[in-house]
């Protein structure tokens, strides 16, 4: 057995709540191997070194992280490397790792990650999950020509340099960062798609009751769960819903927090759209039992990306058995992967009524809405959970 770090940027208590990461990380423990988490601290009572279930977490007291502007999270992100290091060194942590497991986001923590690296022996496996900072440029947050972006390049290709083993979420990912880093080593680069457990067969069904509280019941619900941020460009979800005023059993319900949370609020309230329905975070069981009422379920990414990406809110949608429709850019290969898996209908991103017509293909055809949440269900028990995911880390840090 091996003993293993994640340095993590987001890692919720894995007592109270689940997500991509818990998950990789608790069936690394169930596999039998050391476990060691290094985690910010969204409290400052949480600071220093926990059990959270079964897992061991280091929390370190950092700047605000999220929802915050992008000088104070680019700061933020530049002393995480040090910060952790402190930590690691104050909890008198003995450097003998095997493997060093690092998500993007961050790109900031390559020196400690390295250095762990040098001082253990350790294989460093990189989990791709957001290329930054071209994200930020395709986002208009960070100019491409400009000295922040030179800066963060160059420690992106350093943290290329130093993995051992880069796990991309899809095969267009795959192909990007062949495509824009000539000089990397390619045999580093594989497929590591995303992962979720299976929700629980046994958990109870609330539905209905739920249904009556949040205004939903006996609607076409068409639900969003998840960030709301200019990645997601929800505008173009609004033009959608402002579409479908005619057809007053279609429902918008629009769960999630973020940076344009605000906006999206103004904005419905601006259209005076009667059939969109906003909450914050709701808990997970809700969340999957809202899931399991509603008809449809929602993915949305701005069309001004160049990057692929890959929305991981789809795993929760495959779970529970939800056909997706999707509005999407066209440098992902999302949509391509929802027709070889039969498993939604798609647009391109800000199309309006070629999106609309999607939905009502979807609206009109139980039949379709069924067979299409079959297939993804299907889809995500054989190839999305976390142990496929544990697997090809193992495989590739040997």
């Amino acid at each position: 057995m091996k003993k293993i770090i994640f340095l993590a940027l987001g890692f919720p208590n894995i007592a109270k709540y689940t997500n991509l990461y818990t998950d990789i990380i608790q069936e690394f423990h169930n596999k039998g191997h050391e476990v060691l988490v290094v985690a910010p601290s969204s409290d400052n009572n949480q600071v220093g070194l926990h059990e959270e279930g079964n897992i061991k977490v280091i929390r370190v007291a950092t700047m605000p992280l999220f929802e915050v502007g992008i000088i104070k999270k680019g700061i933020a992100n530049l002393l995480l490397s040090y910060q952790y290091k402190k930590a690691l060194k104050k909890h008198r942590i003995v450097i003998d790792f095997d493997i060093v497991l690092m998500p993007t986001p961050p790109i900031t923590l390559t020196q400690t990650a390295n250095w762990i690296k040098k001082k253990s022996g350790a294989k460093l496996y990189l989990i791709l999950r957001d290329i930054f900072p071209q994200n930020a440029v395709d986002l208009k947050m960070l100019n491409g020509n400009g000295l922040i972006y030179a800066f963060f390049r160059k420690k992106e290709m350093k943290l290329y340099k130093i993995s051992d083993s880069i796990g991309c979420m899809s095969p267009a990912n795959i192909a990007y960062i062949k495509k824009h880093n000539p000089k990397l080593d390619s045999t580093k680069l594989h497929l590591l798609p995303n992962w979720e457990n299976l929700p629980s067969e046994n958990d109870e069904i609330n539905s209905d009751e739920l249904a009556n509280r949040y205004g939903i019941k006996d609607k076409f619900v068409v639900i969003f769960g998840g960030n709301i941020g200019k990645p997601q460009k929800m505008e173009n979800i609004i033009a959608l819903a402002k579409d479908c005023l005619e057809l007053p059993e279609i429902v918008f319900f629009i769960i999630g927090t973020g940076t344009e949370k605000q906006m999206l609020v103004e904005l419905v309230k601006q259209e005076n759209l009667s059939n969109v329905i906003l909450e914050d975070k709701i808990p997970k069981n809700d969340y999957n039992s809202l899931l399991r009422y509603a008809d449809v379920g929602l993915i949305s990414l701005s069309e001004a990306f160049t990057i692929p990406n890959f929305p991981s809110k789809v795993l929760s949608y495959f779970g529970n058995k939800k056909p997706v429709l999707a509005s999407v850019d066209l440098n992902t290969d999302f949509g391509v992967i929802l027709e070889q898996t039969n498993s939604g209908l798609w647009a391109e991103a800000g199309k309006t009524q070629e999106l609309k017509d999607k939905l009502l293909q979807l609206y009109q055809n139980p039949e379709l809405r069924s067979q299409l949440g079959e297939n993804g269900y299907h889809y995500m028990k054989a190839n999305l959970q976390p142990e496929n995911a544990y697997h090809i880390i193992v495989q590739n840090t040997e």
